[in-house]
């Protein structure tokens, strides 16, 4: 590249760094609730008197209301204005958390769960979207560079915080302490974020109506297993599942104003890399929820110990970001992909292994090395969904890739769940550890079973 036409990157000019840690601050605060929570599972159900193994609702309902209105997000911060959007979503945000927070049942909870979850759905988004919209180009690179450290932060004290809130005050707390960040969003919105409004299509209702009936119907028919006597209520909601994807996949084929046309699957590399990002995430989706479940309930580990073990796992996705880009430099996708998909289904095998007496050591160094190939796995997966994609489509592409990596995420939560549940059936006499141990080596199967869907890439990429 010649250096008259080399990009002309620069540093954040002051004017925009307010602008920049109110994105920071949006992005902070759902980076941390997605990890918080996992932590604080068994303190809330003895609380809210469940059983720690059925808690997993509490973040399918968040995951799953962030799937469902990322659709939304672009198209209403057009319409109504970024600041407005911008300033709704963190307020509903902060006003669900603190609903949570005094949430005296499981019902209550899942309630604001579902409020909270469609704050957060609009935080990023928008926030990247005003980004977009407000910086120059030259110093967008840095502006995202920045941040980017929260969201890296977040998931990073997540669990450690959530284990010294509720070991030091109470399971309340992951919440509550949302409320200052979320009034500092409030009054940083007010002064930094311009309400630019940009001319728009008509609303898409039918499209979203028929996106949201499927990833409501798959979600929660899969979840629905983990209740006993349920099979004909599981088989109504996927039935609804996979109509609502049939007719939508038929509707953006006819439909010129649909949020994302069938043109974008004329693009090879996106169908691999959206089926890919959909069935390849469930086992490295499940695991953050299930090993400090494991953790606590079969080890007795205390939250804060809990926290504490789960460090070396997101060590182990920053370790691995500066070696993804030369590793498929070198190797290309296709190999990537489909050995490191068979080598994270394995490390999620081992941990099948794990027992009470396990050395810490080799416990932190095998948490370590999956986050490493998760990482790996993730970022690999994103890019070559995307790398190929026509401009006219980057916009939509994105939108899709992120709402499926959160419906991914959401399904995960309750696959997992329901294969708990299936393990502790009576007939079967498992022991609790053997419930966990088989629930991972069914997941890690599987998850060496999607290399399938990378060997569609063609060889040499």
């Amino acid at each position: 590249m010649s250096q008259d036409n080399a990009p002309n990157y620069q540093p954040l000019q002051p004017q925009y760094r307010l602008l920049v840690l109110l994105v920071s601050i949006g992005f902070f605060m759902q980076a941390l609730d997605t990890t918080i929570v996992n932590t604080a599972l068994p303190a809330m159900a003895k609380s809210l008197a469940q059983n720690p193994l059925k808690m997993h609702g509490v973040i399918v309902a968040y995951v799953l209301s962030v799937a469902s209105c990322i659709p939304l997000s672009g198209w209403l911060a057009d319409r109504f204005g970024l600041r407005n959007i911008y300033l709704f979503a963190i307020f509903l945000f902060t006003i669900a958390s603190l609903g949570c927070g005094f949430s005296n049942s499981f019902n209550e909870l899942i309630i604001f769960r579902v409020l909270q979850g469609i704050g957060g759905a609009l935080l990023l988004p928008v926030g990247r979207l005003s980004l977009l919209k407000i910086i120059p180009r030259e110093q967008f690179l840095a502006a995202m560079s920045l941040m980017s450290l929260a969201g890296l932060i977040g998931p990073l004290i997540g669990p450690t915080l959530g284990g010294w809130l509720v070991e030091s005050f109470s399971w309340h707390w992951i919440f509550l302490i949302n409320l200052p960040m979320g009034l500092l969003g409030i009054a940083v919105t007010l002064k930094a974020l311009p309400n630019i409004q940009t001319p728009v299509q008509p609303f898409d209702t039918w499209g979203i109506i028929l996106l949201i009936m499927a990833m409501i119907g798959l979600t929660l028919g899969i979840d629905s297993f983990s209740e006993q006597h349920s099979g004909l209520l599981s088989a109504v909601l996927i039935a609804m599942g996979i109509f609502g994807s049939l007719a939508y996949a038929y509707y953006a084929h006819l439909s010129r104003k649909a949020l994302f046309r069938s043109d974008l699957f004329k693009n090879r590399g996106f169908t691999v890399g959206i089926l890919g990002n959909f069935f390849a995430r469930f086992a490295g989706n499940s695991i953050p929820f299930l090993l400090p479940l494991m953790l606590q309930v079969v080890f007795h580990f205390e939250p804060f110990m809990t926290g504490l073990m789960l460090i070396p796992l997101v060590l182990g996705s920053l370790v691995s970001k500066p070696i993804v880009r030369p590793l498929i430099q070198h190797l290309g996708y296709r190999n990537v992909l489909v050995a490191n998909t068979a080598i994270s289904g394995l490390c999620i095998i081992g941990f099948a292994l794990h027992h009470a007496t396990t050395p810490e050591w080799l416990r932190a160094s095998h948490f370590f090395i999956f986050g490493i190939l998760n990482s790996i796995q993730f970022v690999s997966m994103n890019t070559y969904t995307l790398k190929d994609l026509p401009k006219q489509y980057a916009s939509s592409g994105n939108s899709f890739l992120s709402m499926i990596m959160m419906l991914s995420m959401s399904i995960a939560i309750a696959i997992a769940g329901s294969l708990i549940t299936i393990y502790s059936l009576p007939s079967l006499h498992f022991t609790i550890e053997q419930v966990f141990h088989y629930t991972l080596m069914t997941l890690g199967l599987f998850n060496i079973f999607t290399l399938c869907i990378f060997l569609k890439i063609p060889k040499g990429q």
